[in-house]
């Protein structure tokens, strides 16, 4: 069994549970090495008490998982089948106490796994499994590293198509492209270009607004590569901004710069959006800067640590999370820079490599 699973049944005793079931697919590829997407059909990872773990998955995914799983006992369902009652064939019932993924269970599977497993009470085990993967491994960080670079190749290939007058929605297209050609899984998110005004807005959608001489455009993309995610946000000039866009602009950049510079092990998570949240306020744009500085990235494109400035938290050596400060004034525009942090010893190295400067484009 391997050192993750040993932490499962750790934490099932911990907690007192006659089985950890675990259903969101993301967190069953971390802990089985086996990944797939179930659309509606059931999928799960069950540590039960005093057995062997074992993985219950659609009938046609059992060969992928029998290729790929680090878990040997694997039990399938068919679409003509109840899988409730298959798992409660494989599990048994007359349970007391179980553990699940509250936050990803809609109301009726968790009404389904309590009645196949009997269980009286269920508690939700969210936070103990997001801390448990909050520290990423040197295999982990690796593989981010490669959905990384992706992304800056991706960044570095579409910014040589702007000009006046292609759209927001032609530059998505030639992005998403570009992530497939250069060996990404997926996006690791929707991918977000934005032009003019509408970069002033934190999660605008793309359409079919032309670039224009004088904008600011933003392009907020990730790729998923093994998995993993990366996260990178850049804010270009698309010719002359002005005075007013430049000031923002140096303003989010030194915000992006102090929040890095305030990275290391030990100190509040919070500390980090105060140290942002102070640069864009003494620069006179605090009631602009309406989101939190940065997210826990990995599996998950959005995963533990929240960066805000009520999060007492430690910063703990391993974390990987994004700094993203920014300012958003729908009536001229935003400006939003985000780095990939990985919190080390001593402080924290930023693994994105794309320059951060002012870049004019397009013209």
């Amino acid at each position: 069994m391997n050192a993750r699973i040993d932490n499962l049944y750790s934490l099932l005793e911990q907690e007192a549970l006659d089985a950890i079931v675990i259903t969101l697919p993301k967190l069953i590829y971390y802990f089985t090495g086996f990944m797939t997407d179930p659309h509606e059909r059931f999928l799960a990872f069950v540590c039960p008490k005093g057995g062997e773990p074992f993985l219950f998955v659609p009938a046609l995914d059992r060969e992928k998982a029998v290729q790929t799983s680090s878990v040997k006992a694997i039990y399938a369902h068919d679409d003509a089948q109840n899988a409730y009652e298959v798992l409660q064939r494989h599990l048994g019932s007359g349970m007391s106490r179980i553990g699940l993924q509250e936050e990803h269970l809609n109301v009726k599977r968790y009404r389904a796994l309590l009645e196949a497993t009997g269980a009286k009470q269920a508690i939700g085990l969210d936070g103990k499994l997001a801390l448990m993967r909050v520290v990423k491994s040197d295999g982990e960080v690796a593989v981010i590293r490669r959905a990384i670079r992706c992304i800056e190749d991706v960044f570095r290939d579409t910014i040589a198509l702007v000009k006046p007058g292609v759209t927001e929605l032609e530059l998505v297209a030639e992005m998403e492209y570009r992530m497939k050609r250069l060996g990404a899984d997926s996006p690791s998110f929707e991918t977000m270009v934005l032009t003019g005004r509408k970069s002033g807005l934190p999660h605008g959608v793309p359409g079919v607004e032309p670039i224009r001489e004088g904008d600011l455009l933003l392009f907020d993309a990730g790729v998923f590569i093994d998995g993993y995610a990366s996260d990178l946000t850049r804010t270009f000039a698309v010719g002359d901004i002005g005075d007013k866009c430049r000031d923002i602009y140096d303003a989010v950049l030194q915000a992006n710069l102090a929040m890095i510079a305030a990275v290391r092990p030990g100190v509040p998570l919070g500390s980090l959006d105060l140290a942002a949240r102070g640069v864009i306020e003494q620069r006179g744009y605090g009631p602009h800067f309406i989101t939190r500085a940065g997210h826990g990235f990995g599996l998950e494109i959005h995963e533990y640590p929240s960066i805000h400035a009520n999060n007492a938290d430690p910063v703990r050596e391993g974390m990987t999370f994004t700094a993203e400060p920014g300012i958003y004034m729908p009536e001229i525009g935003g400006v939003r820079i985000e780095d990939n942090v990985f919190v080390t010893r001593n402080g924290a190295e930023v693994l994105t490599t794309f320059p951060k400067e002012l870049m004019v484009i397009g013209v």
